[in-house]
């Protein structure tokens, strides 16, 4: 996952959280991210990972690869937690979704 886009979203999530507790509003950075594509990025590299991950293990398997069996599991490691910490973020998003939309205005 890309550090950078999650320091500039936090920052921005930060800034609206000023705002929306009666601070005054500050600029918005120039150059932010846009956390549609952000996610998008995300995803697309979690993907991938998977996808190395999967394809790796069936050359092993084939023994078309030079990769040890131990490389071969730290690849599918790797993606399984990035799967996961993608399923953390998404159930986040989730919640606070709903909670936006319990909020009575």
């Amino acid at each position: 996952m890309n550090i950078q886009g999650i320091d500039q979203l936090l920052s921005q999530m930060q800034a609206t959280a000023a705002v929306a507790a009666g601070g005054s509003p500050q600029q918005a950075p120039q150059g932010g991210a846009d956390f549609a594509a952000l996610l998008k990025n995300s995803v697309d590299q979690v993907n991938s990972a998977q996808q190395e991950s999967s394809a790796m293990a069936k050359n092993f398997e084939l023994g078309e690869t030079d990769a040890s069996l131990q490389e071969v599991m730290i690849s599918l490691q790797k993606a399984n937690v990035s799967f996961q910490a993608m399923v953390q973020v998404r159930n986040k998003l989730v919640s606070a979704y709903q909670d936006i939309m319990n909020m009575q205005v």
